[in-house]
């Protein structure tokens, strides 16, 4: 089976040979899994859970959200522009355009991010990643693609609970991320307890190509508590946090550690709409950022 040769994925290239062994190594092991596991709902959770072995970093700053459970509907699409400007970041060195980490700085930088989600049935979506960045001095500059499917914990479980595992991996250049070849599983779990939405994703990491390989498999969690204080208006704090080797987390001072102030308007069920401004409380995290999401869903089965 070929898998992402062409322009996704530069055939025959050093980068490319490493990323199909390791995905090529996963789907042998899903072929295997099929004469163990029946090919039911249930079953895949147990496929994208041993799909861990090949966990790598995710794209930072671009898409900053905490994952509801809920997938979109069957025939439905939903397209989110992702809008987040980094008021204080990172520098560039003396006499240099790039920082410490040979990338382009995220001071003043504007990232916009592109996201397609479709809902394939009721309990599966796939979405799709677009990732720029208009920075001071370089206008504005494509840095990669990801690919996200996503499935769920069907209503007829009756979980106490919303639960869904989602699964990223793409590619960015470079000169934007030091990891250039990226994988993520993230488990999510959410519920409404009153008039109090609580979410959490307990993401793991791992980097195919790019300084954090030796890192293994890495913990970035992010979690969610927002108040409805009104039908329309639901507001709370966001967490951002990456912690290093799963086993081993980094000192404090080299996590990444964010929290936002975060809004949700719920003006219509076709809209969603976030508003946030995040404080970075480490010194290996961006200081200051304002983001914005908006979406809106597109209902292919009414139609003509």
């Amino acid at each position: 089976m070929r898998i992402f040769s062409g322009p996704f994925l530069p055939r025959g290239s050093k980068h490319g040979r490493c990323f199909l062994r390791s995905t090529e190594g996963f789907l042998r092991r899903w072929r295997k899994s099929r004469t163990l596991f029946p090919c039911t709902k249930a079953s895949v959770f147990v496929v994208l859970v041993w799909a861990a072995t090949g966990l790598c970093k995710a794209q930072d700053n671009y898409e900053i959200q905490v994952y509801g459970a809920e997938t979109v509907a069957p025939a439905t699409t939903m397209v989110e522009l992702h809008s987040n400007f980094t008021v204080k970041g990172s520098h560039a060195l003396p006499n240099s355009i790039y920082t410490s980490e040979g990338t382009v700085p995220t001071n003043h930088a504007e990232h916009e991010t592109l996201e397609i989600t479709h809902g394939i049935n009721k309990w599966a979506e796939v979405g799709f990643y677009v990732f720029t960045s208009i920075n001071p001095g370089e206008g504005w500059q494509w840095v990669g693609d990801h690919v996200r499917p996503r499935v769920r914990a069907p209503d007829s479980w009756h979980l106490p609970v919303g639960l869904s595992l989602s699964t990223e991996f793409g590619y960015q250049r470079a000169r934007y991320s030091p990891d250039t070849w990226s994988f993520e599983l993230r488990p999510i779990v959410d519920r409404q307890v009153g008039r109090w939405y609580l979410a959490a994703n307990p993401a793991l990491e791992r980097s195919f190509h790019g300084p954090s390989v030796p890192q293994g498999v890495t913990f970035s969690p992010a979690v969610k508590a927002g108040y409805d204080f009104s039908k329309k208006v639901n507001a709370g704090l966001e967490y951002y946090g990456a912690y290093g080797n799963l086993i081993s987390f980094d000192t404090v001072g080299k996590q990444e550690q964010q929290f936002f102030a975060a809004t949700d308007l719920n003006v219509s069920p076709e809209w969603e709409i976030n508003l946030g401004i995040g404080l970075g409380v480490t010194g290996s995290t961006d200081h200051l950022i304002v983001k914005g999401i908006l979406g809106r869903h597109f209902n292919w089965r009414t139609r003509h």
